[in-house]
């Protein structure tokens, strides 16, 4: 957990601020994840907070939703496409990268669970990226 919190500190994803009137709050929660080998000996264990989206309203929180996402088909197309043509492919993962957009909205979460800070139990978090929200994936 201290890995993932120093992640979230480095790419400032949140700002501590006390609650401004007429806002809501929205929790947020750790998931923890077991990543195994293909041989099935254990690789890794993974943790990541996230908001829990459940508690966001359409209209209320967030306006519009947006996920990209790439047919089947046309990725088969275009594969076909590269290796008749022999042209190169090429792939990346973006390490974080829901850590990376801005929010167009004001959303703000309670503190993460074990990481209260001192004397500031009263503030929340002012996100400007989080897993889990239901607008990021649009940002």
């Amino acid at each position: 957990m201290l890995e993932e919190m120093t992640t979230l500190e480095q790419s400032e994803t949140w700002e501590l601020i006390t609650l401004p009137p007429r806002n809501k709050v929205v929790g947020c929660k750790w998931v923890y994840t077991v990543k195994f080998n293909p041989g099935g000996s254990l690789a890794r264990l993974k943790v990541i907070l996230v908001a829990k989206r459940y508690s966001q309203a359409c209209g209320q929180d967030y306006v519009d939703t947006f996920s990209p996402i790439a047919k089947m088909t046309s990725l088969r197309i275009l594969v076909s496409l590269a290796a008749t043509y022999h042209w190169p492919l090429h792939q990346l993962d973006i390490k974080n990268i829901f850590l990376n957009g801005i929010l167009d909205e004001e959303v703000y979460m309670k503190q993460p669970p074990g990481f209260i800070a001192q004397g500031d139990s009263t503030k929340v978090c002012r996100l400007k990226s989080l897993y889990g929200l239901k607008q990021f994936p649009r940002a």
